[in-house]
């Protein structure tokens, strides 16, 4: 037992993550033209579970380098088939006779074993070898069959707590890229570009932690702890030109006092407030929002930690 109780993986835990972008596009829309995401009926601002998850994972990756352990199964030009034959491979599995994928039909399993056990031993593998599979699970069925895990850490997409004005910027760049583009434009060599982003943006996720599907992950108390510190400090680590100036500006969570939980998450998000300093009609900074969380008189059972935001 941890003496951090949001570190336990026995407990279940909910959380809010908290936040903000300057002057940049948080999550661009491939089919809006790279677009800011927004809610058409609200002008709310949306940043995928899937983004947030991809920063998680860089972050994971950066820090933990090559430490055995934390492999990140999801990556950039990455062969997810390639893989979990690899895992086959190291658990001396032939893969000419094993369990194949339900696509392949399922014909080929290894003499003498069952499909359950092998496909049980290449996910139990693959779960203690990557940190992305531990905590937000994946389809592992796609090649050599190793199943599904169903992972026990989950994020909403992240709304802001207004409309956010999408602006299309015009950019140019003092060069061009062939001969014949300078001949086209008599020598002025200037391209045009489009750039999208928001003036501002204060965004709000939820996240829910399972300890049952951790039990079955095999989730340990030092990956809860580098998920929290990977919501913390991830921002950091994925800058680029297009992003602007963005920060984490709060992370709250309610742990359980047991597996089962002690109270409605959604009840216990009810707590958390986000509203517009009176006289503010276009936001520009964090400070331009009350943000508060009401800590007093908790259910019965409900413990709350606030890794990062105002006291």
């Amino acid at each position: 037992m941890t003496d951090l109780v949001y570190t336990d993986p026995a407990k279940r835990h909910d959380f809010l993550l908290l936040f903000d972008v300057t002057d940049g596009n948080p999550n661009g829309d491939p089919d809006a033209g790279n677009m800011p995401r927004i809610d058409p009926e609200t002008g709310q601002g949306l940043v995928t579970d899937v983004c947030l998850k991809r920063k998680v994972r860089n972050y994971v990756q950066l820090s933990k380098e090559t430490e055995a352990g934390y492999g990140i199964f999801i990556q950039e030009r990455g062969i997810l088939n390639r893989k979990i034959e690899d895992a086959f491979k190291q658990l001396e599995i032939d893969l000419q006779e094993t369990p194949s994928s339900p696509a392949d039909g399922g014909k080929r399993r290894e003499k003498g074993k069952s499909q359950g056990s092998e496909t049980e031993r290449g996910r139990d593998f693959l779960c203690q070898t990557n940190y992305d599979i531990r905590m937000f699970g994946a389809v592992l069925m796609t090649g050599p069959n190793a199943g599904q895990v169903r992972g026990p850490m989950q994020l909403t997409f992240a709304r802001s707590i207004s409309p956010i004005v999408a602006l299309d910027i015009t950019i140019t760049r003092m060069a061009v890229a062939t001969e014949k583009e300078a001949e086209a434009q008599g020598g002025d060599n200037r391209t045009m570009g489009r750039k999208a982003l928001l003036p501002y943006g204060l965004y709000v996720a939820k996240g829910f932690f399972s300890p049952s599907f951790a039990r079955q992950t095999g989730v340990t108390s030092e990956d809860l702890t580098l998920f929290w510190k990977s919501l913390e400090n991830m921002w950091d680590f994925d800058r680029s030109a297009s992003r602007g100036m963005m920060a984490c500006r709060g992370l709250y969570v309610f742990s359980h006092q047991d597996g089962l939980g002690n109270a409605p998450a959604h009840k216990l998000f009810q707590r958390f407030e986000a509203r517009l300093k009176g006289g503010v009609d276009a936001p520009r900074r964090y400070e331009d929002y009350v943000v508060a969380i009401n800590d007093h008189e908790l259910p019965e059972g409900i413990t709350l930690t606030k890794l990062v935001g105002d006291d």
